[in-house]
């Protein structure tokens, strides 16, 4: 029996691309459906097969090609015309049945109506469908008609496999009707993140030839697709797509904001070429991207002074540029001052939203296109034009190498953690910028701090430790002894202070701070930080007028404070520049009761649903409020919160809800010798410093905070279930634990520790019996940020933060846990998980009842923690400097003819693959550099030979420092 005709005609490769039932304007139907019927009986076939024909149109005739003795890709066009299960049909015929086809004519049953099938590949057209694989970062199919498909949002598409993502069919009364069916399906088929032939599927849909039935095999290689696209030539050193404001309202999972790091820049670039403010464009630091313009578009470059061209012809930046079809734009690295430049395209960027933002946050591995930075042969598609009339930028921002930063006292300055020498050496010094340096932070280089106090009590060993609290984008983030202006890729929170945080008029400049440069910071008042945010001439000026240098305001960063009353902690409301205030709750020291407090103090602010609340961000004794300063000003909000405060029950009557959650989980003691260096210890030993206790092992340096010293044998392995209440859900990202009796502390030390990214259970698991707050690990921080699939989907509401119960470990293999942990990095774990109710009064209770074996605890625990203050302070960490960079080693002589080679920005040396007498060829990297968390590789200027060498790895440079002389021809 024959099930009609299909056409098959619209291929690449000799491969199908679009298939329609049935076959139209096809003569000789009935001659081939015959010979099919034929063929199949002579060989008593007995299952679905397709027999294919090729049809000569000239001479009306069809030939032969071959028999497909199985289901093909095409079979839903016949089963949506023939109403035809045929899979089903194939299992009945397998199992053995006999009557399947009796009663139903040898040419099958009427076909009703048209259907046309695309297949959506994961190819580019444009480039000789050449295969594309990677992440999907977005996948949308339509509705309304057939969509075969196994992939969704978060699918990696491999190398290996066909290139078949979708096919999408649509069926309809007429052909006409399912082609129209069919263009509106693809119209509304969306797949981000690798390249697909949707838009040639588009294209090809309402070509004449197909919509004519006339077309043949060669049809399809004429077929444009037509579409405006932006091919990426060359991606740049960090090239990613930003929008404003960001990525906001996550900061209490950890999710960081993103968006441009020069803002000011940004706005600028699009409102030049008629874009809203926030429209997605891009930010490149220091090598810009090479950009191919399909269609013919306007665009402006922005930010550091680089060379810029258009089909290799230098063009203004600040000013709209028409990029012909098919022009080319060339991005060069700015030489200096300023790190980064903008690319605003009319229209802005169509690009997949991620928790309600475009910007990509490369350490999540989520937004802007792929999740990362673009890399060539990336595909941008703008957005469409929507004539908005260009609002041509007033002057640049003063851009230099010798920076002043307008900031604001707080949240944590003298006289409780700094001195009053400190804050005005703060103010005093020129601070140097390290290679260390990126959008999560720039590490500066200067005097240390004094400190107001001797270490961080229970917080940790140095002075710069406290207890979690969520930080602010543009704070001075002190850890250990090293300053470090926080990024808007930077850690949600965190245990070391910040006495300092740059106002929000001038975190542009952080985005344009290149290694080498100085660093000024400079106090000022409310009313200056209002002038400075609302007035773009007084904030892109370099330097601050003398009307602006105000000082601080009083109060040593302190907005106001409640005094503690029966049942009630005293509360302090701390000044986070003009845009955040940071609550803090009692003494510094772990207590579950306060951190309650903080939760019950978030639900009401949630509950009241204030307008110009930005973020709420709960820490360990601590809530964090970011808010947009001109719907909420940060007085007002201070107002508010002291109305709250009366409001709240007393801390003996708190209840939240919790979870209880049973985890793997798999602690390591020391290392056992046969171990090795951990990845990448290597280099950071070189690159930071060689004592690095980041590379111990995951319990090496913190034995004490454990239980008190006793678990300091050497090779100490353990693996086993713990069980924890935890009132967050889990995976979190930013958990902040507090032990269920007071036998927790902190880090020891101002270092933190790297996680591996599947480690997130055993940290949330960990997080009660050794520290209270596991976040600054990126491993934890980031790792539901990787669930791409998860990006549309509503979050659990937040409640009360993990309290992890007391829990037995049983000795085993460190294997025992090897399972659980794959099962963790798919995705796949199930966790036991049930929902309980946490009464804070209970828990007092509880503690009161094993009051003596709790002081026993704590008293071995001190014992143990001065015992290890001692042992850091015997080797001299307390008194470490910082290394000075390498003396700059001159060329002596240099040959006629020969090129020295030098470095472009301060930087570690990370490689030198080349050595003297070496053969080169221009462009061919004579040294790799690591600046702002990034290699750079240093291209030979020239073709010749290697005369010199005057670097080696882990030497520290300087710009225009030699790196090696180039000479001759090779």
């Amino acid at each position: 029996m024959s099930l009609g005709t299909r056409d098959c005609s619209l291929q690449r490769r000799h491969q199908k691309v679009v298939e329609e039932a049935p076959a139209p304007e096809l003569p000789v139907a009935a001659e081939i459906a015959a010979a099919a019927r034929a063929l199949a009986a002579t060989v008593a076939y007995r299952s679905a097969g397709t027999a294919e024909f090729v049809y000569d149109a000239e001479r009306g005739e069809a030939a032969f090609l071959e028999m497909n003795t199985r289901l093909q890709v095409e079979h839903p066009v016949t089963e949506a015309v023939t109403g035809v299960d045929l899979v089903a049909w194939m299992l009945r015929l397998a199992r053995g049945e006999t009557g399947l086809l009796d009663g139903v004519p040898d040419d099958g049953p009427r076909a009703t109506g048209h259907a046309v099938e695309a297949r959506v590949y994961a190819e580019d057209p444009a480039h000789g469908h050449r295969p594309a694989s990677g992440l999907l970062t977005s996948v949308e199919m339509p509705t309304g008609v057939r969509v075969d498909t196994g992939v969704e949002t978060g699918t990696v598409v491999g190398p290996h496999y066909d290139p078949l993502l979708a096919k999408v069919v649509a069926h309809g009364p007429t052909r006409e009707a399912a082609l129209d069916a069919l263009a509106g399906a693809l119209a509304r088929t969306r797949v981000d993140g690798i390249a697909t032939n949707l838009g040639q599927l588009r294209a090809a849909v309402a070509d004449p030839a197909f919509a004519g039935a006339v077309h043949t095999t060669a049809t399809l290689a004429g077929v444009d697709a037509c579409e405006p696209r932006i091919d990426v030539l060359r991606g740049g050193m960090m090239t990613t797509v930003q929008d404003l404001p960001g990525r906001t309202g996550l900061w209490e999972v950890g999710i960081p904001p993103s968006g441009p790091m020069d803002d000011l820049s940004f706005r600028l670039a699009n409102r030049t070429v008629g874009n809203p403010d926030g429209a997605p464009g891009l930010e490149a630091t220091l090598a810009g991207p090479r950009l191919r313009f399909a269609r013919p578009a306007r665009v402006c470059v922005t930010g550091a002074a680089a060379p810029v061209t258009l089909d290799g012809v230098r063009v203004p930046m600040w000013t709209a540029l028409d990029v012909p079809a098919g022009g080319e734009l060339d991005v060069g690295t700015p030489p200096g001052p300023g790190l980064r430049t903008y690319v605003a395209v009319a229209g802005g960027l169509d690009v997949p939203s991620y928790h309600g933002s475009a910007s990509t946050f490369t350490l999540g591995g989520f937004g802007g296109y792929t999740g990362r930075a673009l890399a060539t042969g990336d595909v941008l598609v703008p957005g469409p034009d929507e004539g908005r009339e260009p609002r041509p930028a007033a002057a640049a921002p003063d851009l230099t190498h010798d920076w002043e930063l307008a900031v604001a006292e707080g949240p944590q300055p003298a006289p409780e953690y700094f001195t009053a020498a400190d804050m005005a050496r703060f103010y005093a010094t020129a601070w140097t910028v390290q290679s260390h340096a990126n959008r999560t932070g720039i590490r500066l280089s200067g005097p240390k701090p004094e400190w107001a106090r001797a270490d961080g009590g229970e917080a940790g060993l140095h002075p710069s430790n406290l207890h979690d609290n969520p930080y602010s984008v543009g704070s001075l983030n002190v850890s250990g002894d090293t300053p470090i202006l926080l990024g808007p890729d930077g850690p949600s929170l965190g245990g070391f202070a910040c006495p300092l945080t740059v106002v929000a008029g001038h975190r542009w400049k952080l985005g344009q701070i290149r290694p080498g440069d100085t660093v000024r910071f400079v106090p000022v008042a409310e009313a200056a930080a209002d002038a400075l945010r609302t007035r773009e001439d007084v904030r892109a000026s370099a330097v601050l007028t003398p009307a602006l240098r105000t000082g601080p305001d009083p109060g040593d960063g302190v907005l106001a404070r409640i005094a503690a009353s029966p049942g009630r902690p005293a509360v302090v409301y701390r000044r986070g520049a003009d845009d955040n205030v940071l609550v803090e709750y009692g003494d510094m020291v772990l207590d579950l009761g306060l951190r309650m407090r903080v939760h019950a103090l978030a639900t009401a602010l949630r509950e009241r649903r204030l307008a110009g609340l930005v973020d709420v961000t709960p820490g360990v004794r601590s809530l964090h409020l970011h808010v947009d300063p001109d719907v909420l000003p940060v007085r007002r909000l201070v107002g508010l919160l002291t109305e709250l405060e009366h409001a709240l029950p007393a801390t003996g009557d708190l209840a939240v809800p919790s979870r209880v959650l049973r985890l793997p989980m798999s602690v390591r003691g020391v290392p056992r010798p046969s171990s090795g260096t951990p990845p990448g210890c290597g280099r950071a030993r070189r690159g930071c410093r060689p004592t690095s206790s980041s590379c111990g092992g995951s319990t090496a340096s913190p034995r004490w905070t454990t239980c008190g010293g006793c678990c300091s044998r050497p090779s100490t392995w353990c693996s086993g279930w713990a069980t924890s209440t935890s009132a967050r859900r889990w995976p979190c990202p930013s958990t902040r634990g507090t032990g269920s009796s007071p036998r927790s502390t902190t880090r020891p030390g101002p270092g933190p520790r790297p996680t591996p990214s599947a480690s997130a259970a055993s940290t949330c698991a960990s997080t009660g019996w050794t520290r209270p707050a596991a976040t600054s690990s990126s491993g934890a921080r980031c790792r539901s940020g990787r669930a791409t699939a998860s990006a549309g989907r509503s979050r659990p509401a937040p409640v009360a933060a993990a309290v992890l119960r007391p829990h037995p470990l049983v000795p085993g293999h460190p294997g025992g846990t090897a399972r659980p942990a794959r099962r963790v990095r798919r995705r796949r774990l199930d966790v036991d998980v049930r929902e309980e109710r946490f009464v804070l009064a209970d828990h007092l209770a509880f503690l009161a009842a094993n009051e003596g074996p709790i002081a026993e605890f704590e008293r071995r625990q001190r014992a143990a923690f001065d015992a290890e203050r001692e042992a850091w302070r015997a080797a001299g960490e307390f008194d470490r400097a910082e290394p000075a960079a390498v003396a700059e080693r001159p060329v002596a002589d240099v040959p006629e003819g020969a090129t020295v080679v030098e470095a472009p920005l301060v930087a570690g040396v990370w490689r030198v693959p080349v050595a003297p007498g070496d053969t080169v060829a221009q462009g061919q990297p004579v040294a790799l550099l690591e600046a702002m968390k990034l290699e750079m590789p240093v291209p030979a200027p020239v073709s010749g030979t290697v005369l010199s060498v005057h670097v080696a790895p882990g030497d520290q440079v300087g710009p225009g420092q030699p790196l090696a002389v180039i000479g001759g021809s090779p």
